[in-house]
């Protein structure tokens, strides 16, 4: 099995790909449904559930939180009883691993809730920045105490349960220049706050992709979200409808193999990955087309909608100097394409992602490096130069978006390894699996 390989070693390509692909569901989706899930009155059945090592922190969170949750992973489905916004314990432990979405948006969960709980993580889940959610939730009256950094995970957290201040709406300020998850986990657990939650933000970052994910999800699930450019309001009284939802593909994965039609010359089609997916990162599928590739939504002859990728004759890829803040999960995906480009590729505004699963920034450049491509880090940026890369180990530092972005580099290039292919169980467990079948096409 490639998840137990030290090392997965990429098969040069020779020639054009012409790859059709089935990618699992988006993450982010699925996190954000799960909570919804669990705040709202009811049954709801989740179907396209991705199921992977973050998802499973966060449903083994919610069991061990005496939620009802019916697993299904053949069929891709979970179903969860929520209580209308109320826990079924008043005490307990839960551990989110790695999981980012989980540990904040749990967290966010637990502080509005009734009872005393424990929030155990990962050593990499630990290194992570949590401090401005916990100051607001602080605010609100929630007691945290922490098992060991202060500042960071983990903690003991005494939640608020919910308490009503009349009519007078709950205001908090919010800095999410490190991360928008606080946000998010604010505005999923806000049908908790009985008077409404109006949270102003005081960074200069107001609005993101993710965030946008977060508010259309809501307001799917009957749950509306007001934003006038610099507060999120979400009025007294929402609450989330249970029922049936459907989660999307997963948009970063896809693009991985969206690239690897850029780098060969080739076409790649994901299946029912459309324009109306709501992910941020449907961004880098439009900006390949600026480096030169063809980008269509097509029907097929068995009628399976997707997005179809046929890159520039021979591969070449354009120079560009691109902000990806509003979809910095592919900066790694560019900057490993980058080095085959025309010209010069610069990646802007994406600082912070050195507080991701890994210093996203040093790491890149790092790996780069080591396979002899010049490049420069900057503190918020990456500049790739034209090289020609040479064997080497690319180290992935227990980060699953080092991992499978990487891959792409040894499609044009002989010797390229990828060292711990198994991170990839993060967000996608399977993917060496797939790949390894396309390049042996």
């Amino acid at each position: 099995m490639v998840g137990i390989m030290e090392t997965y070693k990429v098969r040069k390509i020779s020639s054009p790909i012409d790859w059709t692909v089935e990618v699992p569901g988006s993450k982010s989706v699925t996190n954000r449904a799960l909570l919804m899930a669990a705040l709202a009155d009811g049954k709801t059945l989740l179907k396209g559930v991705l199921f992977s090592d973050d998802s499973g922190h966060f449903l083994s969170s919610l069991q061990s939180l005496g939620f009802d949750v019916n697993i299904n992973e053949a069929a891709k489905t979970v179903e969860v009883t929520g209580l209308n916004g109320k826990l079924p314990v008043k005490e307990g432990e839960i551990n989110v691993g790695s999981a980012g979405t989980a540990a904040r948006f749990l967290t966010a969960m637990l502080a509005l809730a009734e009872g005393e709980f424990v929030i155990q993580a990962s050593e990499q889940m630990k290194k992570r920045p949590m401090k401005p959610l916990f100051d607001v939730l602080s605010g609100m009256g929630a007691k945290i105490t922490y098992l060991e950094k202060e500042g960071f995970l983990p903690i003991k957290i005494q939640g608020i349960g919910g308490r009503d201040n009349g009519d007078q709406m709950c205001t908090v300020q919010l800095d999410i220049s490190k991360s928008t998850q606080f946000l998010s986990a604010l505005m999923l657990a806000s049908p908790m706050v009985s008077q409404g939650l109006k949270i102003e933000i005081t960074s200069e970052k107001k609005d993101g992709s993710y965030i946008r994910i977060t508010r259309k999800m809501m307001e799917q699930q009957g749950a509306g979200v007001e934003f006038d450019g610099n507060n999120y309001i979400m009025q007294k009284g929402i609450s989330y409808q249970a029922g049936e939802y459907q989660v999307e593909p997963d948009v970063s994965a896809a693009c991985y193999f969206y690239a690897a039609a850029a780098l060969t010359g080739g076409r790649a089609f994901v299946k029912n990955v459309t324009w109306d997916c709501m992910q941020g990162d449907l961004k880098f599928i439009k900006l390949l087309e600026k480096l030169g590739c063809t980008v269509s939504e097509i029907k097929t002859k068995d009628g399976q909608k997707g997005i179809e990728v046929i890159g520039a004759c021979g591969g070449h890829i354009k120079g560009i100097t691109v902000d990806m803040n509003d979809f910095s999960d592919q900066t790694m995906t560019l900057a490993a394409i980058a080095p085959f480009a025309d010209d010069v590729i610069k990646i802007e505004n994406i600082g912070h992602i050195r507080l991701q699963e890994s210093d996203r920034i040093h790491a890149v450049v790092t790996e780069l490096t080591r396979a002899g491509v010049k490049c420069e880090e900057q503190e918020s940026a990456i500049t790739i130069y034209p090289s020609i890369p040479k064997p080497a180990v690319i180290q992935t530092y227990d980060d699953h978006r080092m991992a499978m972005a990487f891959s792409l580099l040894g499609l044009r290039a002989e010797g390229i390894e990828i060292a711990d292919p198994g991170c990839c169980k993060k967000t996608f467990e399977e993917y060496f699996e797939v790949f390894d079948k396309l390049t042996d096409l």
